[in-house]
């Protein structure tokens, strides 16, 4: 190991780097490190302990020129990139999840790493040594990756990437490391200084010097030896736009063309096939750190050459603040194309390699003078328009580069020509002749426009006008005027004028001819070849094809037959190409009498330009490529082959219909026969046709699913069809997984049905058969309320609560819209109606039938719209007269104290007319709260106490800390759930306490042994309305005891009395618990008479309930 500073740096570097990138696994944290490795002036075998970078180079840039082994630098230097990638993702504390592979069906690996020569080799340093059918994967027995050798191996790979780069780019501080490595570039890049641009062509040619070259610079480190600024050479311009060319076709005398002018220039059908030769440059010294901007300082320390802004962010860290930097002066340049340019007609700033402008299409190098100058022409809207030409103003083809009269450039600017200058006379003068500067034409009329391009004789940025159509002064009016330029011949300029004058008329007339065919619906290419076969004489075109046209094709078919029967019959030189060999036509080509049409026929003559002999020829080599087509098509009857172009008018597809038609015919029969498409028999032997019907008829993805249906249905004992296998098929093709869809046992009526045949709510996950699902509903919505319309199987979801039921309601429209009849789904849209229809503030039930109804009055009397009768909206009991002009309470009072039938049923009448109120939907039930607290209202189906009008939960609820998962509901201390269990002599001590007065003795009408309280019981599982019948005790005001505490809850809860002054100790403690007072447990010291005082301030602190009902 060498000792030498380069190698002491390159080591402490190195160990600086590994440090890093095995911490972070990230490349930009090495990113300077590696720069500086990469400038390091050591051979390579010191620098790159794991890679063998010598023999992949050369592996590498084995190429036969220069452009070759800029490619295959430019491909190594991608797939070193993937490769650094590949290593930071196994150096990275956090690797990706699929770390232990690479793949090598990735078209990215494809076209970077394994497009290079010893990208695999790297992988192998990396730990990649398993090998697979479908890439490269760590050994089972590996968990980690080796992260040191994974880094090491991953900084020379990054080093190498850069050295490579720079090499390209021409800014390699050490570029004779590789001088015997990498062909063709080390040996040509040897400049004179890092500033100085040199223009070498690969191929100059002898009569056209090129850019002198510079003596070669002595080999000596560019860190010892500061850059000396020097010029820049000029580079070549290209020839059509000025700007600056990277390319020369020596096959057009070493032309040199830029980019966009050499795409345009060699689109030419003679020009294609031009081999362009690019000028390589030697790049100006750039930045090694941003790679854009030009050197400005060389730091020996760093070995990095520095843009200004790069070298003062650089150089701001404080471990190089100290560094002693080089000024260099980078070399000027002018050239137009090294950064974008500005229009001068419309100040667009175009990109560098743009040729006309992006807005207005004008070239790079016109003046703000010739744009004006060319305001007045037409500029092509795109490069596939047509464009008319600046000098002779023939309008070319969109595809053309020159101009098919005077052969100019299409960018070409207009060429500097001199006025002719006649003897000066006056404007009225008649013979005065003067050439136009734009087109020239020579004008014979006195005018300032010409009649040719009708251009302005001076132009809007100061050209003057000829001298003969300049005013002449009047003070000097008798001298002669002073001539600057020769006239020209007058023979020539009347040839020319003669010229001009012919191009002019046959133009005018072309166009005329156009024009008025195009009113009668005739082509251009029609007009055109219909002139020329009509010549001088003074037929119409549109005329002669209509008249004309048809006799020549049909000679045109006749000649062309009868030159294919001369060639069969042995007569030479029968079918030729223009310009080309001779290419006969065999007799397994064409038949017996070839059969032509008018079409065919039509199209060679307009291709041929109206020249008879040649449509002739263009249409026989037409029939033969289509014949030839119709052959390798499968087609080999000549006769049907010929007939049925002929009946296409020439057209491939149309004939291809017409001979595919006969051998579809029993397909079709098939298709259109009434008789019914056998089914598929899975257990055929011929299971490729089965496949292919499964296909057919299935869509099925593949053909490996067709075998899997077929497996499946070929299995015993199976209870499922074919659509059924079809359906699970297509979502999965794991088999095990198939039969699991096909086999659901119905909870309901326990048969096994397939995945697509089950149906689930959107409230649960249980699923149910179609039949089952649409008789459960439909029992439901006849027979049941909305609110019994769950899941047949869990019962899901629970009713009571309103957000849950909306949303329920909502998605199972949409699915019993399917299963339902019409009738019955029109009648659960009627209910549902009414559902929603009771959540109105301003509903209201009959007392007298179950109808309700919208009352939008304001009065205590309404009238139901169903049964007609009365009742009070307020106390919802039948309306009485004496009820009139009195509240509620005060007839209340008045049936107590005045109406013998009331009195006669005694407090049961009283328990009655307090009865049960739904809390949900308002109706009263003339019925007692004794016996089950958990009420059902037969009108909404809502569950409720009827002791405190609490809900009850059939699952979990939402109250805080309630973890109880079954039928429950939460009841305040002063529900009847609570008191009903209190002796009443213990009920009648906290009315006594309180002063509120109640009833002991029966009434004196009452004369029955049974209590005759109406109350809900559940009878064979319906629930009926019918007397209490339990016999009454004395001094209980002729109830029973159950009804008799009821009544006295009843006066409890109508004056608010809290239960909790009578608890007893035990009570106490458990009611602070039910209600989770806090600070509940007694103190070490506390007497027990205090800590039971304290337990009843805390638990009296909780309010009563708050929908216990308190009238009275």
């Amino acid at each position: 190991m060498s000792s030498s500073p380069a190698s002491v740096q390159m080591d402490e570097v190195r160990r600086r780097s590994l440090s890093l990138l095995t911490s972070s696994g990230l490349a930009q944290d090495v990113k300077a490190e590696v720069q500086t490795m990469a400038g390091i002036p050591l051979p390579l075998p010191e620098k790159y302990h794991h890679l063998g970078v010598e023999v992949m180079l050369r592996e590498n840039t084995a190429c036969r020129n220069r452009q070759e082994v800029l490619e295959s630098l430019s491909r190594l230097v991608k797939a070193l990139s993937i490769l650094e990638k590949y290593g930071c993702n196994l150096t990275s504390p956090a690797r990706p999840r699929y770390w232990r592979s690479v793949k090598h069906n990735n078209p990215v690996f494809r076209t970077t790493v394994d497009a290079v020569k010893g990208g695999r080799r790297v992988l192998f340093l990396y730990g990649y040594t398993n090998q697979q059918i479908d890439g490269l994967s760590f050994p089972d027995e590996v968990t980690e990756p080796d992260t040191a050798k994974v880094a090491a191996v991953t900084l020379e790979v990054m080093t190498l990437r850069t050295e490579v780069d720079m090499i390209i780019k021409g800014t390699h501080p050490h570029p004779e490391n590789f001088k015997d490595i990498i062909p063709f570039i080390i040996q040509q890049e040897e400049p004179l200084s890092d500033s100085v641009v040199i223009l070498q062509l690969e191929e100059q040619p002898a009569d056209k010097p090129q850019v002198p070259s510079l003596p070669p610079k002595p080999t000596t480190s560019p860190v010892a030896q500061p850059l000396r600024p020097s010029k820049d050479p000029p580079a070549a311009e290209c020839n059509l736009c000025g700007a600056a060319s990277s390319l020369v076709c020596p096959s057009c005398d070493n032309q040199p063309l830029c980019d966009a002018c050499d795409d345009l220039f060699h689109r030419h059908p003679s020009r294609t096939n031009h081999k362009r030769d690019k000028i390589q440059k030697n790049k100006q010294g750039t930045c090694t750190i941003c790679g854009i901007s030009a050197v400005h300082a060389q730091c020996p320390t760093c070995v990095q050459r520095l843009c200004e802004n790069c070298d003062k962010l650089y150089h701001s860290h404080p471990d190089r603040k100290g560094h002693s930097r080089t000024i260099l002066t980078p070399a000027k340049t002018s050239s137009p194309s090294l950064s974008p340019w500005e229009c001068a007609h419309c100040t667009t700033v175009n990109e560098m390699r743009a040729v006309l402008c992006t807005t207005c299409e004008r070239p790079r190098l016109a003046t703000a003078a010739s744009i004006v100058q060319e305001s007045q022409m037409s500029v092509p809207t795109s490069p596939n328009t047509e464009w008319q030409c600046k000098s002779c103003t023939v309008v070319n083809q969109g595809s053309s580069i020159l101009c098919e009269v005077c052969e100019r450039p299409r960018l070409a600017t207009r060429p500097p020509v001199a006025p002719v200058l006649p003897s000066p006379t006056s404007l009225s003068d008649p013979g005065v002749k003067w050439m136009c500067q734009f087109c020239t034409y020579v004008n014979t009329a006195p005018s300032v426009v010409c009649e040719m391009c009708n251009l302005s004789g001076k132009d809007s940025a100061g050209v003057s006008l000829p001298l003969s159509l300049q005013p002449t002064p009047t003070s000097n009016a008798k001298d002669p005027p002073q001539l600057s330029v020769r006239p020209q011949p007058k023979p020539r300029v009347n040839m020319d004028a003669k010229r001009q004058r012919m191009m002019k008329e046959d133009g005018l007339y072309l166009v005329h001819q156009i024009r008025e065919a195009e009113k009668r619906g005739v082509s251009a290419e029609e007009v055109y070849a219909a002139i020329c076969m009509c010549g001088g004489s003074n037929t119409n075109p549109c005329d002669w094809l209509t008249s004309e046209l048809p006799h020549l094709l049909d000679e045109i078919c006749a000649m062309a037959a009868s030159v294919q029967l001369n060639y069969r019959a042995g007569e030479p030189g029968v079918v030729e190409r223009d310009g080309d060999d001779a290419e006969p036509s065999g007799p397994n080509v064409t038949g017996e009498g070839v059969k032509l049409s008018r079409a065919e026929a039509k199209l060679a003559w307009l291709s041929a330009g109206g020249d008879t002999e040649r449509a002739v020829r263009q249409l026989l080599r037409d029939r033969q490529t289509k014949m030839k087509e119709l052959h390798s098509l499968g087609f080999r009857d000549v006769f049907q082959c010929e007939e049925a172009l002929r009946l296409s008018g020439g057209e491939v597809k149309g004939a291809l219909s017409l001979l595919q038609r006969p051998l579809l015919e029993p397909f079709h029969q098939r298709i259109w026969n009434d008789q019914p498409e056998p089914p598929i028999d899975p257990k055929h032997p011929d299971k490729q046709r089965m496949c292919r019907r499964l296909l057919a008829l299935y869509d099925l993805p593949s053909w490996g699913r067709c075998e899997l249906v077929l497996a499946l249905l070929q299995e015993p004992d199976i209870t499922y069809s074919m659509e059924d296998v079809v359906q699970a098929v297509k979502e999965s093709h794991d088999k095990e997984f198939i039969k699991r869809l096909l086999n659901n046992e119905c909870p309901c009526c326990l048969s096994i049905f397939p995945r697509s045949k089950m149906q689930s709510l959107t409230s649960c996950q249980c699923s149910v058969c179609h039949e089952c699902f649409g008789m459960h509903f439909t029992i439901a919505v006849r027979d049941k309320h909305i609110r019994d319309m769950v899941c047949p199987v869990c019962s899901e979801p629970d009713i009571n609560d309103p957000e849950q039921l909306d949303s329920y309601f909502s998605t199972l429209d949409i699915q019993l819209r399917e299963c339902l009849a019409v009738d019955v789904y029109d009648l659960f849209h009627k209910k549902l109606t009414e559902h929603a229809l009771m959540k109105d503030p301003k509903f209201l039930w009959c007392c007298h039938c179950t109808s309700g109804f919208i009352n939008d009055g304001d009065q205590l009397k309404v009238t139901c719209p169903s049964c007609r009768r009365s009742f009070c909206a307020q106390c919802k009991k039948p309306w009485e007269p004496q009820h009139q002009d009195l509240s509620c309470e005060q007839f209340q009072q008045w049936k107590r104290d005045n109406d013998p039938e009331y009195q006669k049923q005694g407090l049961a009448g009283f328990l009655r007319d307090n009865g049960i109120t739904c809390p949900h939907c308002r109706f009263q039930y003339a019925l007692t709260k004794g016996g089950c607290m958990h009420f059902n209202c037969s009108q909404c189906r809502y569950q409720f106490c009827s002791g405190c009008n609490n809900p009850y939960h059939k699952t979990g609820c939402k109250t805080a800390q309630c973890s109880y998962p079954g039928l429950h509901a939460h009841h305040p201390r002063d529900c009847l759930f609570y008191l009903r269990d209190w002796e009443p002599p213990r009920l009648q001590a906290l009315l006594q306490r309180s002063g509120v007065e109640f009833n002991t003795d029966p009434s004196n009408e009452t004369q029955t042994d049974a209590c005759c309280v109406m109350e809900q019981k559940d009878e064979a599982g319906l629930q009926i309305d019918s007397p209490c019948g339990l016999q009454i005790q004395p001094g209980q005001a002729g109830l029973c005891e159950k009804h008799y505490r009821e009544y006295l809850v009843s006066l409890i809860n109508a004056h608010s009395l809290d239960p909790a002054l009578l608890y007893e100790p035990n009570e106490l403690i458990r009611a602070c618990e039910r209600y989770q007072v806090a600070d509940t447990q007694r103190g070490e010291n506390e007497e027990e008479n205090l800590y039971h005082a304290r337990l009843l301030k805390k638990l009296m602190e909780v309010p009563l309930g708050e929908k216990v009902p308190r009238n009275m």
